[in-house]
């Protein structure tokens, strides 16, 4: 049966919260070091969603098998129409494509949405995988933020990369405007 790739409902939250939880404990993914329990799960998507951001899962056969979504880089208004990116694949479902699939999804939805900017912040300089899964997406290396996290008993490096989104900066984005 295919990878389908759909939005994320609060339904997915258990498995959501286990592969969190999975890349939480085990790996440089995240900076977090205590995995989130799932009504703190259902908190972040919901105000991911209640703020127009994607947030998409790839399903087989009704089993998980990851989850991706793009979030504000930063908060202050100037930095709207950008977004960072994370994407998560339960254990058992690493190197299948499963992330390319679902970074491929995101772009496009984030293209929908209007956002021009996407960032990787990827947590820890030895994740291989991860960087390379951008650069085939079209990201390019934007810098590196040297032992900046300390996880799992050594000091971790973020790297950074970055992709424009449909017209990215070649064009002024179009900002609603408010009646005075």
């Amino acid at each position: 049966m295919p990878v389908s790739i759909r939005p994320a409902t609060l339904s997915d939250i258990p498995a959501i919260t286990r592969i969190y939880a999975h890349a939480v404990a085990h790996g440089t993914a995240s900076f977090e070091l205590d995995p989130p329990d799932e009504a703190e799960m259902t908190r972040r998507m919901s105000a991911l969603i209640d703020n127009g951001f994607p947030y998409i899962v790839a399903e087989e056969a009704g089993a998980l098998l990851g989850y991706a979504y793009a979030g504000a880089y930063r908060p202050r208004p100037a930095y709207r129409f950008s977004v960072e990116d994370s994407i998560y694949i339960a254990p058992d479902a690493q190197r299948r494509g499963i992330g390319r699939i679902l970074l491929t999804a995101l772009i496009e939805e984030s293209e929908k949405r209007g956002f021009r900017q996407m960032i990787a912040v990827i947590g820890d300089a030895s994740q291989t995988p991860s960087i390379e899964l951008h650069r085939a997406a079209g990201f390019r290396m934007i810098g590196a933020v040297e032992a900046v996290g300390f996880k799992h008993g050594k000091w971790l490096a973020t790297v950074l990369m970055q992709r424009p989104l449909g017209e990215g900066d070649t064009t002024d984005p179009y900002v609603p405007m408010t009646l005075v």
